[in-house]
């Protein structure tokens, strides 16, 4: 009876370690389908792919002049007669005809005003030019008002010019590097009015999509309906959507904004590939498709070579005979033969593999997208940039 007893406990314990093991090993089976089912799926928050009504940049310009150039400035009067003006306001009378140099140059004084800018705060300030300056190395930007369209000024812009380049020429070569009639001022714009804005009119507000698709747009509803639990959003438009503002957030309409902002929601893209011919760039989306279709593609090489041959007279030849120069063209058709390849794909890895077995270069490719679509073989939409 004891042995007994003793051959049955260790079959009873092996038993249970199996079962263990297999539960354990069927817990980490469906966390690793949960994780791959998740990583699937293509999130991104509301704050990197919508905007809130009101959230926007302004944009300021003013002209001003720059000064401080070594001898790279305006030539004309324009130059001039703005300086002549400033030194007038600050009290100091001069005639222009008295006032001849290079080392000014008249400049368009550009800068974004951020959403909800304070008085105080910096950002910075693009100068171009508007004359015949060859350059604004080293220059200095005069104080310089910044209007916004209602020709209110909200900045004012000064300070040292940045162009990230320099320019050096001699009396035969010239040296140049990055755009010498074009430069930034960092931190060279200071904000003295805060713009008016807008965000809702208390009771809702309006969440504005930068790329217009209904199926974003209603997921984003969903998924704010999901989290306040309650029917707070609703889809106007492929790239709107209203959020009525729920009692506990009406003093806290920040709080609401930020909890909106940082929710996750499936972005759906549609099936398009982006051509740049000029380039040979070839961008192919997640959802493009390929039915299943053969492709023959060979390459024609035409190579002309010209070779210019000189017949000089023999010897003893009439004196009227002369040197004559004949041209010598060579014309060489190379044709590589195209064999059949079967292409399809129904995801992008399969898509990608397809197109890489054709071994073609990008041009080559382009012609053979075009081709599928023609052939009503791509599902998806080409645009060319």
């Amino acid at each position: 009876m004891k042995s007994e007893k003793f051959k049955k406990e260790p079959r009873t314990q092996s038993t249970e370690h199996r079962l263990k093991k297999n539960t354990f090993r069927y817990i980490v089976f469906v966390l690793l389908s949960v994780i791959c089912v998740l990583s699937s799926v293509h999130a991104e928050r509301i704050k990197d792919i919508a905007s809130f009504e009101g959230v926007r940049d302004n944009q300021l310009i003013g002209y001003g002049l720059v000064v401080g150039l070594d001898g790279s400035g305006d030539k004309g009067q324009t130059a001039v007669q703005g300086i002549v003006n400033m030194l007038k306001r600050m009290g100091l009378t001069i005639n222009a005809n008295d006032l001849q140099s290079k080392n000014i140059a008249v400049v368009v004084v550009t800068a974004s005003l951020p959403p909800f800018a304070k008085p105080g705060l910096k950002t910075d300030a693009l100068i171009s030019t508007i004359g015949d300056a060859k350059s604004i190395q080293g220059g200095t930007l005069l104080l310089t008002p910044l209007k916004g369209p209602d020709g209110k000024v909200y900045a004012l812009a000064q300070g040292p010019v940045s162009i990230g380049g320099f320019a050096a020429a001699g009396e035969g070569a010239v040296s140049q590097k990055n755009h010498t009639t074009a430069g930034k001022v960092p931190e060279g714009v200071t904000i003295e009015r805060e713009p008016l804005f807008s965000l809702g009119n208390g009771s809702d507000i309006r969440l504005f999509l930068h790329r217009a698709d209904f199926t974003t747009a209603d997921g984003v509803s969903k998924q704010i309906n999901d989290a306040l639990q309650g029917d707070f959003a609703v889809t106007l438009d492929p790239s709107a959507v209203k959020l009525s503002v729920p009692e506990e957030y009406r003093d806290n309409l920040v709080g609401l904004i930020t909890r909106v902002e940082m929710l996750d929601v499936k972005v759906d893209m549609p099936a398009k590939i982006i051509i740049n011919e000029r380039t040979g760039t070839v961008v192919v989306g997640d959802n493009v498709r390929i039915s299943p279709v053969a492709i023959a593609h060979g390459s024609l090489a035409i190579e002309i070579r010209e070779e210019a041959l000189v017949s000089q007279p023999l010897p003893f030849a009439p004196e009227k005979a002369e040197t004559v120069q004949v041209p010598r063209t060579d014309i060489s058709v190379t044709e590589q033969k195209g064999h059949l390849v079967e292409v399809s794909g129904i995801t992008l890895g399969e898509v990608v593999r397809a197109l890489n077995a054709l071994g073609v270069t990008p041009r080559d490719l382009i012609s053979i997208l075009q081709a599928l679509k023609a052939a009503g073989a791509l599902r998806a939409e080409l645009e060319l940039i």
